[in-house]
């Protein structure tokens, strides 16, 4: 029936499809998410377990093992955390610039090890070759805040973020042109090599595993004691903040953003480095998973939370590590440390779901 002004009213809404609709259904399907993975965790493990396919200390050094892959992440995922903390922009070619750091030092360690000198004199060739790939990465980065992100700084924010893509992308092939796609094996010296081992705490570890942790963990200190301590860290919590009021305080807004950017190549400089003598081998590809890996672990922890970062890094690399063995052998799926990238992504979509903010962030999600 037509009101007085000719306008057809809408039906009348059925109460039951009214206290339908105003059901919270994302809570429902959260909690329901939830459950599912918690089945899934505990009947997975409990499989696990009762099978004795793993003992003691193969558990244990899955735990060592994924304790040092958390370092190189969180090493990555500072330099995410920096730039998302300064700029708001997801810098998606970071793990392009870990790579280089790692190719960059490559040649170094293979000329070193050609020459004896990496084994004649360990410390000093390490400290160069850490020097080097930190050089190589923290150059990079700048370069590419100089040439691809300041021309966009007040465009649009999904700009930047296509710009970055591009960015990864063009690295990738520029690494793919001039170093070919094979894979190189990364030189180690003696005293790090795989069957050089350490005992710390009644715990036995391999020395590079040592060398990983202990590099993040005091990478990640000082990195904290530069921005809360130092005037140029007092530069980068300011435009944080506020580009435009740190600018009218006398603050150099781009160099500050450089310096953003130089931190954390050099931070990923170091990652490239320990990941080539972790894992062996450089090729033009490696920064994709790691990248991808890092970037989860910030968001884990808190994207723009330096602690954030590290704490995402080491949960990560744990649950990349210990995840598939015990939560996949006890369904008997043939190859579970082949799915370490789909622990990954798992993670990044879970996190999304449930904790937008991340463990040290908010809980509101932060548009992109």
């Amino acid at each position: 029936m037509a009101n007085m002004s000719g306008v057809q009213e809408a039906p009348p809404v059925p109460a039951t499809l009214s206290r339908f609709a105003r059901l919270p259904w994302r809570r429902i399907i959260q909690v329901l998410l939830g459950i599912g993975i918690g089945l899934f965790v505990a009947v997975g493990s409990f499989r696990t377990l009762q099978s004795n396919t793993y003992d003691a200390s193969t558990w244990k050094s899955f735990i060592i093992l994924g304790v040092a892959q958390g370092g190189i992440y969180a090493l990555i995922a500072l330099g995410y955390t920096l730039v998302y903390g300064v700029l708001r922009m997801i810098n998606f070619a970071h793990g392009e610039v870990f790579m280089f750091g790692a190719f960059g030092s490559y040649f170094f360690a293979t000329a070193y090890a050609s020459s004896g000198f990496l084994n004649r004199n360990p410390v000093i060739a390490l400290a160069i070759i850490f020097l080097v790939g930190m050089m190589v990465s923290c150059s990079i980065a700048m370069l590419l805040e100089r040439v691809a992100y300041r021309p966009l700084r007040n465009a649009p924010r999904l700009v930047p973020l296509i710009t970055a893509i591009g960015a990864s992308l063009f690295l990738q092939n520029t690494a793919f042109g001039l170093f070919g796609p094979e894979a190189r094996a990364y030189p180690v010296p003696n005293i790090l090599s795989g069957d050089q081992t350490w005992t710390i705490l009644g715990i036995t570890m391999q020395r590079i595993q040592v060398v990983v942790i202990l590099t993040a963990i005091l990478a990640v200190a000082c990195l904290s004691l530069f921005v809360s301590r130092t005037k140029a860290g007092r530069s980068i919590r300011a435009v944080a903040q506020d580009r435009e009021i740190a600018s009218l305080m006398g603050i150099d807004v781009d160099r500050t953003i450089m310096l953003t950017f130089a931190l954390g190549g050099l931070l990923a400089g170091v990652a490239g480095v320990q990941f080539g003598m972790t894992f062996g081998q450089v090729h033009p590809y490696i920064g994709f998973v790691p990248g991808i890996a890092a970037f989860t672990a910030s968001v884990l922890g808190g994207i723009g939370s330096i602690a954030g970062a590290a704490l995402g890094g080491l949960i990560l690399g744990l649950l990349e590590s210990v995840g598939p063995p015990l939560l996949l052998t006890g369904f008997h799926i043939p190859s579970p440390f082949q799915l370490k990238p789909v622990i990954t992504f798992s993670v990044l979509v879970l996190v999304l779901i449930f904790r937008p903010g991340g463990i040290l962030g908010s809980d509101e999600p932060d548009k992109v």
